[in-house]
C-alpha cells in the first residue's frame, strides 16, 4: 500500500492546516511542527479470539 492516510488535525494544536511535507511527514502551518503518523496495527477486544 503506497497511499498515505490524511490526518484530519494537528496532534499538537489542534489545526486543520496541514501539508505534506518532504521527510515523509506532515507540516503544520499555524504551529510548524512536523509530524508523521504510524499504523501499529488492530487489536481485539479482550476475551475474544
Amino acid at each position: 500500500m503506497s497511499e498515505r492516510a490524511t490526518p484530519l488535525n494537528c496532534p499538537y494544536c489542534g489545526e486543520e492546516d496541514l501539508r505534506p511535507d518532504e521527510a515523509e511527514g506532515w507540516l503544520c502551518v499555524a504551529c510548524r511542527r512536523v509530524f508523521s503518523v504510524k499504523f501499529i496495527g488492530i487489536r481485539q477486544p479482550e476475551g475474544v479470539r
